[in-house]
């Protein structure tokens, strides 16, 4: 699949894994991980991007935990609207993009975030725009955190296949994202594999 047609598919998913389906499943055992690793590795002042933020239940339970400069991208035109009904609080005070964060985040200035975070959304981007990995860098001023499927041995050199997720209809690029973002510049803090996802965080430079 090439990476318009990817990210279209995205932009205009309805159903399972749009922003409705995750409104209605809201915060998770991630959305509580993230509060956790926040609390201990940055603050509640901190500025904080969501990459891939759907309506967003994990900044909405960021937001109840304390964090309240919140900034969240997703390519889903649905997104927003959802999440003012879902969680309006979260709407009315956060900052919110829409579009695909190849197009959004080299709009940022450097050191933009003190936190980025993303979960289940790099795992999507396509080989061919590998290079907004080091955009993530860039505007990343403390700590970036990747929540990604890295296959069932993230750490054991097996996650450079290509599997397909979401029903079929969308690739899924496995990576490990300790080499991919050590090999940026950023020292890894954290490795917590789990299933599916594989919870890391990064210090920038």
């Amino acid at each position: 699949m090439d990476p318009s047609r990817n990210r279209r598919g995205w932009a205009e998913r309805t159903g399972e894994f749009s922003p409705t389906y995750y409104a209605e499943l809201g915060p998770n055992k991630v959305s509580n991980s993230l509060v956790t690793l926040l609390d201990h590795y940055s603050s509640t002042d901190a500025s904080i991007l969501e990459l891939g933020c759907s309506s967003g239940r994990h900044l909405a339970h960021l937001r109840e935990n304390g964090f309240d400069d919140l900034t969240g991208i997703d390519i889903n035109d649905d997104a927003f609207d959802v999440m003012a009904d879902a969680f309006p609080a979260l709407a009315d005070g956060g900052t919110f993009h829409t579009g695909a964060i190849e197009d959004l985040v080299p709009e940022f200035p450097d050191d933009a975030f003190d936190v980025v975070y993303s979960v289940e959304t790099l795992q999507h981007v396509h080989p061919d725009d590998e290079w907004v990995f080091d955009e993530l860098v860039r505007v990343a001023g403390d700590l970036l955190v990747t929540v990604e499927n890295e296959g069932p041995d993230p750490d054991g050199g097996k996650t450079d296949e290509t599997i397909t997720s979401v029903k079929g209809e969308f690739p899924m690029y496995r990576r490990n994202w300790g080499t991919i973002f050590t090999e940026r510049g950023l020292e890894q803090l954290l490795s917590k594999p789990g299933k599916p996802d594989t919870i890391r965080a990064f210090a920038t430079p």
